[in-house]
Parts: structure tokens; sequence; C-alpha cells
């Protein structure tokens, strides 16, 4: 028999109950536990667990006497449902607690049949092991959609109110730029910086401008100076820390920082002098980085110009379209920064950079929190323009901390596996493409492909699949480059009010440019610990503005239940066939017992199911006419049935999932016929 170790770390469950954990230990391979061990545990707890190896193979291991050491998940939400005199009830529809919740009625708070309740879990269980909790807060009703947002952060465990002692921390800052703070920086502030962003932006992080020389472009980033009011071991930025970066809903924002610092004192305002921390760069004509620093200095921002007025000016220089008065004074910058960014993309794709520029889903949202349109939306060249910008200026610190020797938090992005861009080659020769895409600069061929198909339904579906080959960019010390960007050294420096990252950045550069006991650096393995907790509080906001996103789909599409739509096979699984419609931005999902051929299975290498006696299959690009015959707006998932199968659908009459707004028809709708919210993720996040 082997020896059992106990091993602590944080567990994960999956909804058919086993769960793996995964060891404190990063050495240990993750260890399997078994169902009957995982009673009472939840996904993310610390738990310890006795260990030793299973007889299946030389590195699996199993685990059992699995032990609670820190309850992870506080609190959670659902649909309050009476069970008994003594209890309440929360139902784990999806399995993802492991148990139904258990609520004394005396920790009920009077909650009635079918409230939606915030629950805070306690440490007991039930003698049949299952959860308890008690009642904290009412969220209202499942109908009302100005319930979304406060359910999506309590589902993601989202921090959304800063401590007292950061509140206490954060008043006793400034207003404005001291005196004090101007000493050792350069005075640009009578030098014409504007910043470009979204409409409804206040956090505003950088501000360019670009001059003309003789050898190319002369660059200003100016990039909010965050690490001068931030400082390790205060309560902010521990705060800021463990939130990692700002999460964005519509007409709501969960800030990294408080509103003192990320709307006012760090945000880069016109007509006030703000604290920045400076790259300049001397660009050539052809887009190669001659000379570049990286300074602190104080600016004056000449003008906040949106990324509409800023397309405004680049279409009025071509199509004599009359300029905004109040931009004139700004023009000739805008000009500048276009002219730039046009070399610099040139120069990025001739390098490999690759061209994956999907349009953007936005839903627009009324002030009852009513999703009122889907919308594809296509990026326009102001966009392009300023993240041009940002990339070129961290390559640069990127490169200036390997310079000296530095070690650095860097953003990777590692090449797809070779299994998968193997599926995309078959998946491109079954639609009759020529381009072999191994071998190689991989991002052109791929970017070439997508030139191949585009306009079409199967560039749409390949245009998903490249990106569902792509391994995840994270934060990391070991530099392994960026593969679609193709940079051999990459960091965020441009985002520090609302990216921690960008902030430890700032931190490892000043302890070369001031050469402060203030800025000691970090250690490597301090990097490595941060990039990994950094990575995973992005993918958290990730999630919960993609879990937004689809609840608010769901109440969309709640008023076409019965309605036909054209579509186009997006992916296909053993659940059955995900569809794309063309009207609308929407994915959903006909299962396979709902298509109604019998025998159909799955060919993973051709990307489609196929029935082998009938010769029926559906593949990847087809389009179909289909049904809408579910949208649960507790889940967000969207189920379609192939048209003229609705009987068979599994229609779902839950009081719970109706929300009241009337069946309404198709109607193609302009964005600008609604004075409303646009939701959308934010900019310039590679």
């Amino acid at each position: 028999m082997s020896k059992k170790t106990l091993l602590q770390g944080v567990v994960k469950r999956h909804p058919d109950g086993f769960g793996f954990l995964i060891p404190d230990d990063s050495e240990h391979p993750d260890v399997y536990i078994p169902r009957h061990a995982m009673q009472g545990t939840m996904s993310n707890d610390r738990v310890s667990a006795e260990v030793e190896k299973s007889r299946e193979g030389k590195n699996r291991y199993s685990g059992e006497n699995v032990k609670l050491i820190e309850r992870r998940t506080k609190t959670v939400y659902g649909p309050y449902a009476k069970m008994s005199a003594q209890f309440g009830l929360l139902v784990d529809h999806e399995g993802a607690w492991g148990s139904d919740i258990y609520i004394p009625v005396n920790d009920s708070k009077g909650a009635t049949e079918g409230q939606i309740v915030a629950l805070e879990l306690t440490d007991k269980l039930t003698h049949s092991g299952h959860l308890m909790g008690r009642v904290v807060e009412f969220l209202g009703a499942i109908e009302d959609p100005l319930t979304d947002t406060k359910r999506v952060m309590i589902d993601h465990q989202l921090p959304f109110e800063f401590s007292a002692i950061v509140v206490k921390e954060s008043e006793r800052l400034p207003l404005e730029v001291t005196r004090k703070d101007y000493e050792g920086r350069e005075n640009l502030t009578g030098e014409s910086f504007i910043t470009i962003d979204g409409v409804t932006a206040k956090d505003f992080d950088d501000a360019i401008l670009v001059k003309s020389t003789s050898r190319g472009f002369q660059l200003w980033v100016a990039i909010a100076d965050v690490s001068h009011y931030v400082k390790p071991g205060t309560a902010i930025d521990a705060e800021a820390y463990q939130r990692g970066t700002s999460t964005y809903f519509p007409k709501f924002v969960i800030p990294m920082l408080p509103e003192k610092l990320s709307n006012e004192l760090c945000s880069l305002k016109p007509n006030v002098d703000r604290l920045s921390f400076v790259c300049e760069m001397l660009i050539g004509f052809s887009g190669d980085v001659q000379s570049y620093e990286v300074y602190e200095a104080v600016i004056n921002s000449k003008a906040r110009v949106t990324y509409g007025e800023a397309q405004e000016v680049v279409d009025g220089a071509v199509g004599n379209v009359p300029i905004p008065e109040k931009l004139k004074h700004v023009k000739e910058n805008i000009m500048r920064a276009a002219d730039l960014a046009k070399v610099l993309m040139a120069r990025r794709f001739r390098e490999g950079s690759l061209d994956l520029e999907l349009p953007e889903t936005e839903i627009i949202i009324d002030d009852l929190g009513q999703p009122v349109d889907i919308i594809k939306s296509d990026r326009i060249f102001a966009h392009r323009l300023i993240e041009e910008l940002m990339l070129i200026a961290n390559v640069c610190v990127a490169r200036f901390l390997n310079d000296k020797g530095s070690d650095c938090l860097y953003r990777i992005h590692e090449s797809p596996e070779q299994e998968d861009v193997d599926i995309l080659e078959r998946f491109v020769f079954n639609f009759g493409g020529k381009q072999k895409i191994g071998g190689g600069k991989l991002q052109k061929k791929l970017t070439r492909v997508l030139e191949d198909f585009s306009g079409t339904a199967q560039g749409e579906a390949l245009s998903m699949l490249i990106l569902r080959s792509m391994m995840q960019a994270k934060y990391s010390p070991e530099n392994v480059g960026h593969f679609g960007l193709a940079f051999s050294h990459y960091a965020h420096f441009t985002s520090p009010i609302r990216r921690y990252p960008d902030l430890i950045v700032h931190r490892l550069l000043k302890k070369f440019v001031i050469d402060s006991k203030a800025y000691p650096g970090y250690e490597f393995g301090n990097l490595a610990s941060s990039g990994t907790w950094l990575s995973a509080c992005e993918q958290r906001s990730v999630k919960a503005e993609r879990q937004f996103r689809s609840i608010k789909t769901a109440r969309f599409m709640f008023g076409f239940i019965g309605q036909e739509f054209e579509s186009v096979i997006s992916s296909v699984t053993k659940l059955g066939i995900f569809v794309l419609l063309r009207q609308y931005d929407v994915t959903g999902l006909i299962k396979m017992e709902e298509i109604g051929v019998r025998g159909l299975e799955l060919d993973e290498q051709n990307l489609r199911l196929i029935s082998p006696k009938t010769g029926i299959e559906y593949k990847v690009g087809d389009t179909l006419k289909v049904t809408l015959a579910h949208s649960n707006i507790v889940t967000g998932k969207i189920d379609f049935v192939l048209s003229g199968d609705l009987k068979r659908a599994p229609l779902n009459d839950r009081k719970e999932n109706k929300p009241h707004h009337k069946k309404r028809q198709p109607l193609k709708t302009n964005s600008r016929s609604f004075g409303k919210t646009r939701f959308s993720k934010p900019r310039r996040k590679r």
C-alpha cells in the first residue's frame, strides 16, 4: 500500500460531483477527489486532504478525508424556495455548489417563495451533509433586469465596495497636484497632449502627442502616474492587488482604485496638471523605433477627444467634412497620430502580427436595464489609432527593462498547439481553401486565410475557430513573447488605473528611472506568483462580463420564442450544434436529441456531425433556419430547434424565467435610434 501524505491546496468541483485538488506545492500533480469525499466542499475552497498514488498510473494521485480550511466562496444567490416549517432552500440546479443550500427559517429574514436572495454561507452542514447559509440581502425578482449586475457580481465574488480603511486613506490624498510633486519632473504642461477614449470614459489612463521630424515621428505617450500615489504596503495597494483589474458593466464600473484616484487625481482630465510617466520615442518613417526614453513628467491635456470625434477629424481631412470647432486646435496632433498609426500597423503586419480584427458585440440597454438591441459593431480606425500608439509604448518599456537586466512582468501569448493548427488546416481544406497553415510564419498564413474567406459564413466560423485555437494571453516573468502580436518583448504599461500589472511595471521602471529606494523592484518569484494571481483576476472579470452579456442576451431573445431565424453553424460538439444568428449577434445550442436524425456521430477531425447510415451531416459553416425554443434569463442559456420541430422543444414555463415584456417581431435597428447605454468590452486588452 502506498504511503499517504497530507496536502493543502485549492479544490475545483466538477458539476458531476467529483473534484480536483490543486496543491500549494506547484511541483505536485493535481489530485483526483472522488465524489463521496467532496461532500460539503465547494469550488475554490482551501482544503487539506490525505493523498496517495493511484493504481491507475505512475503520476496519478487520489485524495480522501478532505477537510475545509477556508471557505473562499462567501456569498451565493438564487430564488428562495420554502422546504418545510424549519428550512428554506436554494436549489443547486447547475451542480456548482455540490448540494442544495439549507436556510434555517430564523435566518431567512422572512424571505418568500421565488424571491431572489443573497445568501451568506456558514461553516455548518446539516446532518445529511448539505451546506447551510443565512439570507443577508434581497436582490428583487428575477424578472427585474436591474438585478442582473448584482447577481453577476455575487456569482463571481467580485469585490465592489471599498473597506473603511481604503476610503480613509483615499480621503487623505490631495485633490490636485501639489507644488512638491513638480520636483524632479519634466514640465510638459505647455505641450498639446490629448486623450482619445470612449464617450462614457472617466478614467483617462493615457494621453498622446505626435510631432513630425526630418527622420520620422516623435511620439510621447504619457501615462497616469498611479505609482506616485499608490505605495506598496498601503491598504489601497492591497485592495487594488486583490481586485487585479477594473470590471465594466453598463452604467456601472467596479474600479480597481477608489474613485478619487481613478476618476480624479490620476485621471488625465483636460486643462488640469497631472503627474504622468512618459515614454518618448523617435520612430522612423518605416515604423522602426530609433530611440526611446522613459521619465517622470507633469502634463496638461489640451482636449478630451472621443473615438467618434477623432474619426471625424481623420475623415474630414480626406473628404472635406467640416471639423468640429472645439477640435481645430488639436487637429494636427490627431492627423500626425493617424499617420504614425498607419505606419506602425503596416510594419506590425509585415512582421507577422495576426490581424484578427473581429466585430464586437454591443448590447444596447435602456435605463431600466432592459436590452433593446444586440448589434455587431465594427471597430473604427480611431480605435486602432490609439491602440497602435499604446502597443509601441508597451514594447519599448519591455525592452527597456530587458536591456537593464531587470526581471519584468511580461504580457505573454504562447503559440497554439500543433494539434489545433492541424484541425484548422483540415477545416480550411474542407471549405475549399488552398492555403496551407502549417510551417513558416503561422500568423501571416492565418491572416491570409481570413482574407480568403472574408465576408462569408465560413469566414465567421473560421474566425471563431482561430480564436478558440489560441492560447490565453497571461502575465508571467518568463518571457516567451506574444504570438498574436508577433512581439518578442511586450508588457502592459499603459493602463495602471484599471490594471494592476501595469502598476507593477511602473514600479520596476522607476527603480532605474529615478534610482529611488522607494522602488526596490520585485523578485522573480514574487513576479511569478503575481502573474498567476493577476491573470486569474483578469479572467474573473472577463467571465463576469461574459455572463452579464449572456443574461442580457437571454432577456432580449425571450420575446422571440417561437420565431424563426437564419443562422450559421459555428461549432459542433457531443452536446449538439451551436449556431450564430445572422440578424443578431447571438449564439445558441440545438441539442443533439432535438436534431431529429438518428445515429449522429461527432467527427472531430472534420468538425461535423454525420449519420453513417443516412449520410446526413451538419458541419461548421453550414447555414440553417432555426426556431428559438428556450431563453433562460437565470442561466443565460439559449436553445434553438431546427425549424418545423418546435413541438419537440423543451420550452421552459417556470415562473422565475418569465420577464414581463411582450413577444416582439425581429426588427432591423440602428443603434443611433436609441439614446441608451452600449455595452462592450473595454478596449485595448491585448
